[in-house]
């Protein structure tokens, strides 16, 4: 199966040349977890030009810095993307601004939030248990990096995954072929405490501080990475 990757953004310079792009970590993520693909990636962002959502295998939209209410160019050609793929059942996983955008697109309302900065590692709550999801823990912790966030979620849309300061944390859709995470299981550990560091003078230190210790916090990022794959492959 061929993952087609609509890269929306870049790894911040300051941190680039330690941690590259965000495709390859999608890519170690999935190799990982034993749930391989093969992958090729489309940087819609750099004026790449949107694939036909109706002849791909599976997509996958990455984070960005961009926000849903901003003007670039390439955000309303991602919309009619996102609502192609969906109505001919593409399979399609968004992941942070990814997640964000397919709401947007499907009916949601995506704002930044009032609550600020989320940061490090954040454990999330089952609300609700979905075929993929192929376990029974009560919470979930993934690192994730966000100010935007899914206020309302589609009315297509079933939370999964949530939490009090992220409530639509995970959006899985009715035609069953469409997922989405505010978190980013692609994280590892060392780019999680470096991009909190980044956000010091953007962020409270005492946010950045508690997101550096919450790393100490087992991740289940790997076992999300295997259940997104299968998702995706289903």
């Amino acid at each position: 199966m061929k993952l087609t990757i609509i890269q929306t953004g870049d790894v911040p310079a300051a941190l680039r040349p330690q941690f590259g792009a965000y495709p390859p970590m999608f890519r170690r993520m999935f190799d990982e977890a034993g749930q391989g693909f093969e992958y090729e990636t489309v940087a819609v962002h750099d004026g790449a030009a949107f694939p036909d959502a109706t002849g791909l295998d599976g997509i996958l939209i990455t984070g960005s810095a961009a926000g849903v209410y901003d003007d670039h160019a390439w955000l309303d050609p991602l919309r009619a993307f996102i609502r192609s793929a969906y109505a001919a059942g593409t399979p399609m996983l968004g992941i942070c601004f990814g997640h964000q955008i397919m709401a947007d697109a499907l009916g949601g309302d995506v704002r930044k939030s009032d609550k600020g900065w989320g940061l490090g590692r954040h454990t999330y709550e089952v609300k609700s248990r979905p075929g993929f999801l192929a376990t029974d823990l009560p919470a979930l912790s993934i690192a994730c990096s966000h100010q935007d966030q899914v206020i309302v979620a589609p009315r297509d849309a079933e939370v999964f995954l949530g939490s009090e300061f992220t409530p639509n944390a995970g959006l899985v859709y009715a035609n069953g072929k469409a997922l989405s995470l505010q978190p980013h299981p692609e994280f590892l550990d060392d780019y999680t405490l470096a991009l909190a560091e980044l956000r010091r003078g953007k962020a409270p230190d005492a946010i950045v501080d508690a997101a550096v210790a919450s790393v100490a916090t087992p991740s289940h990022s790997r076992d999300m990475a295997g259940w997104l794959g299968a998702f995706l492959k289903r």
